[in-house]
């Protein structure tokens, strides 16, 4: 237990389950309160019990759906009424959405970015005054994706939409550097969650079905093969997070065999700096 984290408050958006419950019992361990948010009132609720329970911290819960600011703007009432404020805040959201670049609607596109990219930042943005209403220890998390390192096919909407958390989250960490709240941008790989189920569950019924194709699945396994260790359990991939928090480091990677992908995009980016410098 980090003792200087004690009494201080944690709020996670897609606390519900999978990475987000994960990072709950993360910060519970080191003593904070946790506020769990997510569209599953349920489970959020079953996320904060589980914590109030297991490691005897003041918890809260909230149904947020973070394609709507007014519903974070009324969850972040709920956690400064119930908790008192936030100290560390992770906007951790991501529908999923399969397909080929030529077959994603607008509806697809807009769905993804509204709730990826915009969640994001209207989460930010609805938070940070209880941030900045703190002193001391304060930080904020991004869950981004190690697609953002090593894109694959039929990812073009999803990976898309973590370029831009990482663009917003980079841009962030400059401008609140000054106030002393640290930014870290989160890439987690692949993990054994509902992630698949949860997205279509959050897909708006007025959108028109998401077009599954089980050959999106094969074809981005072919182009990116899983190596061991490449989809692991959310509280393995959440291993390292505190200390990469308390270090301020501005980003954590939390598993997978992406680094030789990573490593050719960095290559070929030197060389056009070389190209350029040269010219």
């Amino acid at each position: 237990m980090s003792r200087h984290l004690e009494g201080r408050v944690a709020v996670i958006t897609g606390g519900g389950g999978g990475l987000g419950a994960a990072m709950g019992r993360t910060f519970a361990g080191a003593g904070m309160a946790v506020a769990a948010l997510d569209i599953d009132e349920g489970a959020a609720g079953r996320t904060a019990a589980e914590l109030a329970e297991g490691f005897a911290v003041p918890t809260a819960s909230s149904r947020v759906d973070v394609g709507d600011g007014a519903s974070i703007d009324a969850a972040a009432r709920h956690v400064e009424t119930t908790l008192g404020g936030c100290d560390v805040l992770c906007a951790n959201v991501g529908v999923q959405q399969f397909g080929a670049i030529d077959r994603l609607t607008d509806d697809d596109w807009s769905w993804v970015l509204n709730v990826n990219v915009l969640g994001t930042v209207r989460t930010v943005r609805s938070f940070l005054p209880l941030l900045r209403a703190r002193t001391g220890w304060r930080r904020i998390v991004l869950t981004a994706s190690s697609s953002v390192l090593a894109p694959a096919v039929r990812l073009g909407a999803y990976q898309a939409s973590k370029f831009a958390v990482m663009g917003f989250g980079e841009t962030l960490r400059e401008e609140l550097a000054d106030e002393g709240i640290g930014v870290t941008l989160l890439f987690p790989g692949g993990m054994i969650t509902r992630h698949l189920e949860s997205s279509a569950e959050a897909r708006p019924a007025e959108l028109e079905p998401t077009r599954e194709d089980p050959g999106d699945l094969t074809a981005m396994l072919e182009h990116r093969p899983m190596a061991d260790g490449d989809v692991v359990t959310p509280d393995h991939a959440v291993r390292n997070l505190l200390a990469d928090l308390e270090a301020d480091e501005p980003y954590s990677l939390t598993h997978g065999s992406h680094r030789p992908v990573y490593e050719q995009r960095r290559a070929a980016m030197d060389a056009a700096f070389d190209r350029m410098e040269a010219s």
